[in-house]
């Protein structure tokens, strides 16, 4: 007699991961055995996930379309040259000597399609061949990226917060370009200027590049405000800039004017007048006032806004007012002034700059990512290594941002579980560095059966769960066209031949 069974008992391997094992605790002594094997092994199973993130974006059409190649010509061709040494940035390496403790890892060699990737000096070739052009191409690379990205994650800003910042690249070194500037942790020292620009709504890497270590002149700000237009997705219709008051010139707000940006920058320079009976204070309890004008600076050709805030300083403050007073009445305040575009209060001008403090950290996480590795003495080699730096960034943030939909997407663990608490919720608030660990630094094994390659995950790493959901969520994105296809959103300023 047959017996009809209606319910499916198939186990997926997301359940299978979650089962509790019975299983004897192990014993592990100085007297333990030790033996190799002959399995391929890898310590960075996470990169899975960016290889499906890769195809599901398209990059490699992206990179065909918007990559000026270089006249050198190398064996394994320019695509695969650059994502291998993306890949190596999104690991966690800085340099390209690195290259030698990766060499023969079974999830990278099995991307590129080698037994074993080529010596590290076939890298330091392939750098040394790309220059300023490359890295201008990069920059149109992680537009059309990006804006496949927003339309991936359905976001469509129609305001965006930019940030602009200079930082100091320390070099000890003869390297091109390198000059002795404003550099306070290594004073004296040479170094670069390099200039970037984040998104504050998705704490991505819009634009910038690699300068000597000069002060920025009001040109050099204006032609890269005007960059800034070509790069912004389809979706975006107005732009607030922040900056400080390195980059507060007419030539720059002149250029802010042009491409229609609002804007709002420290000032260093120049001193406006106030109107002293105009002070107010939002806040009858605070000491702090403040006030606004409009005011022409000596050369420039119109007058702009300019708002400002005062403060008792501490050391008035803190006497309770009995010290002896200075001969002038500004001589008791601490001033900040901006110079802006927007029409409302000057308290709350003032305090939508304020969120601009954010750019530090993403300009120190950058840094630590790669930025202040100087590959080459070549200016126009580092530059190019300053975009892709700032494209593993910016794919590290990528995928951060698909990591988070997913959790959002899928159910929770199931109840009883140990481990339900320990999965990718909260990673878009992470590091890089914390993100590694949770999505990345994930042991697997890569065996071959009948012609087939898998990737298996241990099930006894509390983070295998969540690695298998946001797998079979990228699987179920791949699995249907793309956004940018179809139409989207919002039309699409970038397109390419192919989807």
């Amino acid at each position: 007699m047959v017996k009809r069974q209606k319910e499916d008992n198939t186990e997926t391997s997301a359940s299978k991961a979650q089962k509790e094992i019975a299983a004897e605790a192990s014993t592990i002594n100085a007297n333990t055995h030790y033996e190799t094997c002959t399995e391929r092994l890898t310590p960075f199973g996470g990169v899975l996930a960016l290889v499906k993130f890769l195809d599901l974006i398209g990059f490699k059409d992206i990179f065909e379309g918007c990559y000026h190649k270089p006249k050198r010509k190398p064996k394994l061709g320019h695509y695969r040259m650059v994502v291998g040494i993306l890949m190596l940035l999104f690991i966690g390496f800085s340099r390209l000597a690195h290259f030698a403790y990766i060499r023969r890892d079974a999830i990278l060699c099995g991307f590129l399609q080698v037994v074993r990737l080529p010596v590290v000096s076939t890298f330091w070739r392939y750098v040394d061949s790309v220059g300023i052009n490359q890295a201008k191409s990069l920059l149109w690379v992680m537009a059309v990226l990006r804006e496949r990205v927003w339309q991936q994650c359905k976001l469509s800003y129609e305001l965006i917060h930019l940030d602009i910042d200079t930082t100091v690249e320390t070099i000890y070194g003869n390297q091109q370009g390198g000059r002795k500037g404003h550099n306070p942790k290594a004073r004296g020292k040479k170094g670069y200027r390099p200039v970037l620009g984040f998104i504050e709504e998705t704490r991505e890497y819009l634009s910038g590049k690699l300068r000597r270590g000069e002060t920025l002149s009001g040109k050099e700000c204006a032609v890269f405000i005007e960059q800034i237009k070509a790069l912004l997705p389809g979706c975006v219709k107005r732009v607030t800039v922040r900056a400080d008051g390195e980059f507060l010139s007419w030539d720059a707000v002149q250029a802010l004017r042009k491409a229609g940006f609002d804007f709002i920058i420290g000032n260093k320079v120049c001193k406006p007048v106030f109107d002293p009976h105009r002070w107010y204070r939002p806040r009858k309890r605070e000491s702090i006032a403040y006030n606004s004008c409009i005011f022409q600076p000596q050369g420039w050709k119109e007058a702009c806004r300019f708002v400002a805030m005062r403060m008792l300083k501490k050391e008035y403050a803190q006497s309770g007012g009995y010290a002896q007073l200075p001969l002038f009445e500004d001589d008791l305040y601490k001033y900040r002034i901006f110079c802006t575009s927007h029409k409302g209060q000057a308290h709350k001008v003032i305090a939508l700059y304020d969120k601009r403090a954010d750019v530090e950290n993403l300009i120190g996480e950058s840094k630590r990512e790669g930025l202040e590795a100087i590959p080459s003495s070549k200016f126009k080699n580092n530059r190019a290594w300053f975009q892709l730096v700032m494209l593993a960034f910016n794919i590290w943030r990528y995928t951060k941002m698909l990591a988070n939909i997913s959790e959002r997407r899928e159910p929770e663990a199931k109840e009883g579980c140990e481990d339900a608490g320990v999965g990718l919720k909260g990673i878009v608030e992470n590091t890089i560095r914390i993100a590694r660990l949770k999505m990345l630094f994930i042991a697997a094994k890569i065996p071959t059966h009948s012609n087939t390659v898998k990737v298996s995950y241990s099930i006894h790493d509390s983070r295998t769960y969540a690695m298998l959901r946001f797998l079979e969520f990228l699987d179920k994105m791949r699995s249907k066209v793309g956004p940018w296809v179809e139409g989207g959103l919002w039309p699409c300023r970038f397109s390419l031949n192919t989807a």
